[in-house]
């Protein structure tokens, strides 16, 4: 795994995390040079190499897809991100010692071939992602201290005495504030889960489970981008018209087909349109797909294309139906030119 010494950015960390989780992907990229080779250095103690290497991957896409919560009121970040990587580590080492010995075949292959087939069903499977895919819907509508705390929880996977140590709270606060954000989740969440049956409910997972994974590799695919020296940003300003705030940053690699973009600023689209983001290599535009900004106006959109792999001649963000258009027909919202 190569890291690279940290940059010397005037930032802070607490100031970068904020402005991760306001879509800056170079935000991102010097918390991962900054300490990314600690986070290796650490799992590295106590597992190889390889598993090391996905720790940092997991802590830093952790990082990136919820970067909401980090509170800076509890602390400086780099305890908490290293505390993060620590719990991860202690938990893949228990799910090590959880798994059974191998023992060695005979000759004749008879032991493995008497072993049973039996395993988790796809459907079973499906439901687990499903379940996760809803509650990553809900979470976001849960109070902060909630939300903090369930994140943690849910999606970072570490226990209750360990959420509250990176929280720096009491484990009885830790357990309630989870609990009752759990409540909250049961009630949002029973509606939809019981509205589904049958056959209806079997192809909702299966389309479920195919499309979190497509978006986990490619997730993965963006950190590997955002988070490399050799990546290149290209950062879009406001057409004529509106406001000077309104920006984007379109970031790629070349050789790699997937390149991110954030929109930063923006103000609610209009009745019946919808913000659509393209990249143009000579006189052929490439969609990058719709947007739909947040309540403080940011959106990251990730993409995947040939086209991508190489420096746009062009991008820009316009105003389209709200189905989407093939080429650019609206109006521009920003607008970044290569210089001639």
């Amino acid at each position: 795994m190569r890291v690279i010494a940290g940059r010397r950015d005037g930032a802070s960390d607490e100031e970068l995390a904020g402005q991760v989780a306001e879509g800056r992907q170079d935000a991102l990229a010097v918390l991962y040079e900054r300490h990314a080779a600690t986070v290796f250095a650490i799992a590295a103690q106590s597992l190889d190499r390889g598993a090391a290497e996905e720790i940092v991957q997991d802590v830093f896409l952790s990082l990136w897809r919820n970067a909401g919560s980090y509170a800076p009121e509890r602390g400086p970040f780099r305890p908490w991100l290293l505390q993060i990587a620590r719990f991860r580590t202690a938990n893949e080492l228990r799910r090590r010692r959880r798994r059974p010995a191998v023992a060695e075949d005979e000759e004749d292959g008879s032991r493995l071939a008497n072993l049973s087939q039996e395993g988790p069903a796809q459907d079973e499977i499906a439901w687990e992602e499903y379940r996760r895919e809803v509650l990553r819907s809900a979470f976001d509508k849960l109070p902060p201290l909630e939300r903090q705390a369930v994140g943690l929880a849910f999606f970072d996977e570490l226990s209750h005495r360990q959420v509250a140590q990176a929280l720096s709270l009491p484990l009885g606060t830790t357990k309630s504030r989870i609990r009752a954000g759990l409540r909250r989740l049961r009630v949002r969440l029973a509606p939809l889960v019981a509205g589904l049956a049958g056959v209806a409910l079997l192809a909702a997972l299966l389309a479920r489970f195919a499309a979190e994974r497509r978006k986990f590799a490619r997730d993965e695919r963006a950190l590997a981008v955002v988070t490399s020296s050799d990546s290149e940003s290209l950062r879009a300003h406001a057409a004529p018209g509106v406001s000077e705030a309104t920006h984007g940053v379109y970031r790629f690699r070349a050789g790699s087909p997937t390149a991110i973009l954030t929109l930063s600023r923006f103000a609610p689209a209009p009745a019946g349109r919808v913000y659509q983001a393209w990249v143009r290599h000579g006189t052929e535009w490439t969609s990058l797909g719709t947007a739909v900004p947040d309540a403080s106006g940011h959106a990251r959109l990730v993409a995947d294309a040939p086209a991508l792999s190489r420096r746009p001649d062009a991008f820009e963000v316009t105003l389209e139906p709200s189905g989407g258009s093939r080429e650019p027909t609206g109006p521009p919202v920003i607008v970044w030119t290569a210089a001639r």
